[in-house]
């Protein structure tokens, strides 16, 4: 996980927390964190890296659209990174 850059991370974020999103859910997401429209030739190669990296898996939903969902190894890489960021910021809850 500390190989990925953030803006993968955040993509990783945002697939853990959906049911098998497509390529423009995610976008759609990360448009909002971003407050700017994210241009496939962005959203799609740092896609494809957390696929290369078993992260993420990729499967189709019909001939022209595809979905991602996380791997297990992808969630563990999710729970290492709260746990490191939990050494340092604790959030309160209200």
């Amino acid at each position: 996980m500390n190989e990925l850059t953030g803006f993968q991370r955040d993509l990783l974020y945002v697939i853990a927390g959906a049911d098998q999103p497509s390529g423009q859910d995610v976008k759609g997401e990360v448009d909002q964190y971003y407050s700017t429209e994210i241009n496939h030739g962005r959203l799609y190669p740092n896609l494809d890296t957390l696929v290369n990296k078993e992260l993420v898996e990729k499967g189709q939903l019909d001939r022209r659209t595809n979905y991602y969902a996380i791997t297990d190894t992808g969630e563990e890489a999710l729970e290492e990174r709260q746990e490191w960021e939990s050494r340092y910021v604790e959030i309160e809850s209200e």
